[in-house]
């Protein structure tokens, strides 16, 4: 059932990694004077919702 769980987890993790990305490339397209800023933000954003999907594992290999 935890492998279910961690499932969605992932799911819901590139999900959020997609529309950051998307946002990025639309702002990137708009914008294209602020491209370092905005890449910045990008990465650490994607860096928390990675960790957020790592801790998700985590919590299923221990309550496993």
């Amino acid at each position: 059932m935890g492998v279910i769980g961690y499932g969605l987890g992932v799911i819901g993790a590139s999900f959020g990694i997609g529309l950051a990305a998307y946002g990025v490339a639309n702002s990137m397209a708009r914008q294209p004077e602020v491209q370092g800023r905005l890449f910045t933000v990008f990465i650490l954003a994607s860096a928390f919702v990675e960790a957020l999907a790592l801790i998700g594992f985590v919590v299923t290999l221990v309550s496993h």
